[in-house]
């Protein structure tokens, strides 16, 4: 670290250490430099030393450190005001602001102390010829901590009557400062009519629009906005997580995840600071901080998880229980300071209310990777042993009913039998009956269970039932692989079956239940032959024959049932099932239309019957074959069917499945709104579905490039990073993980983090470097050139342009190599003595465009060549003026405007080579040459130029109704350009 020897030394590192994160670190350097500014005997030096001490202080956690700094300011001020220059004192006034919310923020500052600093900060301001409005925003600010709400409305109206002046707040923080109000008081859409400007970008300063949108997020849920909160917490957290001093905006973010069962989410961040739980210097961020803190492990607590191990403050482990203790002691003790001061129980009674909020959503998925610390509650099942009333006949009666009309929750209702029964004695047809539903949900492992259900069905003098029994055992067994042995066991079953129904001695429904145990073992091996056929086995009569019989099987079924759907659900869901079964066979034979007008059947059969759920499967097969014929809307139609008919029933995994697919269909056809809704789905079901780092991670690497696509550069950012560390190689390719880094580098350009920008395209080309096709590599070099400029790197852009131009000129692309050059010449530029560098780098440019256009095949290449050929003359022109610099001598100057002029006029000359095609490239070139020409003492020439653009764009419709290619927008500026030509000459 070298000496401050002079005043501009010290300038120059304090204006370094300002750019350094808030923290202690820059606060110490602060001290250090305040130090060295006493040594320099320059009043000045010293007033603006405690400004940045004063400064950095009020943007860190050590708030409380700035009122001795401020004191001795005002001192110094009192004295010998002649030593503050304008800008000191300006600044000294201003910090009247931070000094006085800093004093509310202290509770050992006394009321009277804080209150006749108010008084003060009126007097000086009045002295100073100021408004009232900066005072009467502190008096409000005072009385809304007090609680004393009459005040504070009166102040209020009185802050917002004052004029602005140049005391006053910036526009972003005062509206944040004045929706805050209105959402205390429950005007919560007032409030975010307030933000808006804020929370759109319009105005921004240090900590805007970080605790707008901080501020914003309990509003948006209470109205129902959830979109928009969501958006806003994704956002508005990558902002402050950088930020030291911003421990409050930061709890709102963990209280946001607390109330939209995002628990998980809230622990996460918790981890991440683990300094709030510590920090004392701000006593009023730590109440705010620890009653946040309170309200997530009492929620976890609440939820079962008690004695969960959570982050806490350091030197021992914590258990959710016990840290809600610790945090809420913590924050009541904070409160009864504060009350204390205040007089009043205000502060208090704030923090009990935060800490006994309840969700304001069940869960509000986010998107980025956050799953359920405790899984979602299972529907509840009224069993003898809750009831405490065993009514076995009541059970048994509910579990046949919801079999007998396949409803939902029938397996719970027969385990709710199963425990009811045990250790009594039942019929044969009762445990025959528990045998057959506990069978059902084993699968292969089945099979025993079936047969003993049939010996019991049997006894109890059911020869149907009996025989679909066996033909079940028989169909598990086709399930575990061996086709063979349940053909051969399923044969007898359905002779018997056949005879019995024939006579008159069993009914449709157990006759139909062993033809489609049949089926359905014929379909498994009907499924093998059809495989064996696409893999090029012998296409002979073998497999022919197999789906033939496979065919003829489900026909039977068919013929069954025919005209006897109506009267029994069941019957109409076999109906229903064989159609889908003549789907797959058509499938199998290659009539893809075929299947897809079966399957549709199939389910509109369902739905029919009233079993919609059970149409699920279909429409997902359905909108698969359409997506295969090309008929996007018919898939997508069958994919929201799909999503409407499962309905509750639907299981995670293949609600997450369905969701993903509309994304990409939604996508594909240009609406990324509803894609992004789908995809945001997708990925809230995959991690309730524990498939967060398969499924999951493909639903968050699309959602987040939707995001893009749409502007939301922040939100988007979050998302890819959340999905990148789950994406790998093996499950998802190298594409997925290249198309990540990629996107999250364009995200982190736009935000402006060039630095990681520039890392996350260079990791992408690293990977892109070992594909076949080098044109992704390229691409990726030369975007991590453009990052790592912006980021002030200029040796390694110089590296990452010449490899990206290496790689151009291999693939032939000779506009990629072009700008690879031109960018390099203008870094090189920046270089000490680098104007030689980048004449040589822009003259091999236009070498290279030269020699291109010579040899291009047809006249559309030919044409792009030329056009960047102008473009290039332009740049080199526009090179050179920019390297003169201000001292330097006017023969030198002269000499290298000169040269500057010619390259324009070289591009103006290209570009009108091309006609009125590139007319707005030929007058800007024109236009650039009448500014050098003004430079050069050539005033008519210049103006001549400027009329000259004028005139070309006499009669040139400059409405806004032009036909939306930027036509009107560009004859708009440059007639613009050259009236200002033109007034520069005059």
């Amino acid at each position: 670290m070298s000496e401050i020897t002079d005043f501009d030394a010290l300038r120059r590192a304090m204006a370094e250490n300002s750019g350094q994160p808030e923290g202690p670190a820059r606060n110490a350097r602060a001290e250090e430099l305040l130090a060295a500014a006493e040594k320099l005997n320059v009043p000045l030096a010293v007033i603006e030393a405690l400004g940045h001490q004063l400064k950095v202080y009020n943007y860190s956690s050590e708030k409380g450190k700035m009122f001795v700094p401020f004191a001795r300011l005002l001192r110094m001020w009192d004295e010998r005001p002649e030593n503050f220059d304008e800008y000191e004192t300006h600044t000294l006034h201003w910090v009247f602001k931070w000094v006085s919310s800093g004093m509310l923020d202290q509770p050992h500052i006394p009321l009277a102390s804080i209150e006749k600093w108010l008084g003060e900060m009126e007097h000086r301001y009045r002295l100073a010829g100021y408004s009232e409005r900066a005072v009467r925003s502190a008096e409000h600010s005072v009385a809304a901590h007090m609680g004393d709400l009459a005040r504070a409305e009166r102040a209020y109206a009185a802050w917002l009557a004052a004029d602005r002046d140049r005391m006053s707040d910036c526009h972003a923080c005062e509206l944040h400062g004045q929706g805050w109000w209105q959402a205390e008081r429950g005007r919560d859409a007032r409030a975010l009519e307030l933000w808006r400007p804020v929370l759109e970008g319009e105005y921004a300063c240090a900590h805007e629009p970080h605790a707008a949108l901080a501020s914003s997020l309990v509003p948006l849920l209470r109205l129902g906005r959830l979109d928009e909160a969501r958006g806003n917490h994704l956002r508005g957290l990558r902002l402050v997580r950088a930020m030291e001093s911003m421990r409050g905006a930061y709890a709102e973010h963990v209280e946001f995840c607390v109330l939209t069962g995002n628990e998980a989410r809230g622990l996460e961040l918790l981890a991440e600071r683990p300094a709030y739980f510590t920090d004392d210097a701000q006593p009023q961020s730590r109440l705010d901080f620890m009653s946040v803190v309170a309200l997530l492990m009492d929620r976890l607590t609440g939820l079962g998880l008690g004695d969960r191990q959570v982050p806490g403050p350091p030197g021992r482990e914590w258990t959710a229980r016990e840290l809600a203790a610790h945090a809420r002691a913590e924050a009541f003790a904070l409160a009864a300071r504060f009350d204390e001061r205040n007089g009043t129980t205000y502060v208090s009674e704030r923090a009990r209310a935060r800490m006994g909020q309840r969700p304001l959503v069940e869960r509000l998925p986010l998107g980025v990777r956050s799953v359920r610390p405790v899984p979602p509650p299972a529907p509840p099942v009224v069993t003898a042993a809750a009831t405490g009333q065993p009514d076995l006949p009541a059970l048994l009666a509910e579990a046949r009913r919801l079999s007998d009309n396949l409803r939902p929750n029938a397996v719970e209702a027969w385990a709710a039998v199963a425990e009811a029964a045990e250790g009594v004695q039942l019929d044969p047809r009762d445990r025959a009956e528990l045998a057959d539903h506990e069978a059902m949900g084993l699968g292969p492992e089945g099979a025993a269970l079936f047969e003993r259900a049939a010996e019991l069905y049997a006894a109890a003098g059911d020869p149907g039932e009996a025989l679909a029994a066996r033909a079940r055992a028989a169909y598990v067994r086709a399930l575990g692989g061996d086709v063979d042995a349940a053909l051969a066991a399923v044969s007898g079953p359905y002779d018997e079956i056949l005879a019995l129904y024939a006579a008159g001695d069993t009914g449709i429904r157990q006759t139909a239940s062993v033809l489609m145990g049949r089926a359905r073992i014929l379909m498994r091996r009907a499924h093998e032959a059809g495989e064996g056929r696409a893999e090029g086995d012998a296409e002979g009569d073998g497999p022919e024959a197999v789906l033939g019989e496979a065919e003829a099987a489900v026909r039977e079924v068919l013929a069954l049932v025919e005209g006897r759907a109506e009267e029994d659900v069941r019957l109409a869901a076999r109906a229903a099932e064989a159609q889908a079964m003549l789907a797959e066979l058509a499938g199998l034979r290659g009539d893809l239309r075929a299947a897809a007008g079966l399957f549709a059947r199939g389910a509109a059969a369902f739905v029919a019957a009233g079993l919609p759920w059970f149409a699920v499967e279909y429409e997902a097969r359905l909108a698969s074959l359409a997506h295969h014929l090309g008929d996007m809307a018919e898939a997508e139609r069958a994919l929201r069917a799909a999503l409407e008919h499962g309905g509750a029933q639907l299981e995670a995994p293949g609600r997450a499945q369905l969701h993903l697919q509309l994304a990409e269909l939604t996508g594909g056809r240009g609406d990324v709104v509803e894609a992004a809704q789908h995809a945001l789905e997708a990925a809230h079901w995959a991690d309730e579905a524990g498939e967060s780092a398969t499924l999951g991670a493909w639903a968050r690497q699309q959602l987040g490039g939707l995001l893009l696509r749409q502007g939301r550069w922040a939100e988007a950012a979050e998302v890819l990073e959340s999905a990148l560390p789950d994406l790998t190689a093996q499950t998802h390719g190298d594409g997925a993980i290249v198309q990540t880094q990629w996107w999250l580098g364009d995200c982190l350009s736009e935000l402006g983090e060039h630095h990681a920008a520039a890392e996350r395209r260079l990791q992408a080309a690293e990977i892109a470097r070992h594909w076949p096709e080098q044109h992704d590599h390229a691409t990726l070099a030369h975007l991590a050139g453009e990052s790592l400029g912006q980021a002030g790197l200029a040796e390694e852009a110089d590296r990452a342009y010449a490899r990206a131009g290496d790689l151009w000129r291999e693939l032939g692309n000779v506009h990629g190599l072009i700008r690879s050059l031109r960018a390099r010449a203008w870094l090189a530029l920046r270089a000490q003595d680098g104007l030689e560098e980048a004449r040589a780098l822009m003259a091999e440019a236009i070498r290279e465009g030269e020699a291109a256009r010579d040899r291009a095949s047809d006249t559309e290449s030919r044409q792009q060549l030329v056009a960047e050929l102008g473009h290039t003359h332009g740049q080199f022109g526009d090179l050179l003026a920019r390297s003169v610099s201000d001292d330097a001598d006017d023969a030198s100057a002269r000499a290298v405007f000169e040269e500057a002029l010619s390259q324009v006029l070289r591009s103006a000359d290209v570009f009108a080579s091309l006609g009125d095609a590139a007319l707005h490239s030929r007058t800007g070139a024109e236009l650039a040459a009448g500014r050098l020409e003004a430079e050069l003492g050539r005033p008519d020439d210049a103006a001549a130029r400027a009329r000259a653009v004028l005139a070309a764009y006499d009669g040139r419709d400059t409405s806004e109704t032009d036909d939306g290619d930027g036509d009107g927008e560009a004859v708009r500026a440059r007639r613009a350009e050259a009236e200002q030509v033109l007034r520069l000459v005059e």
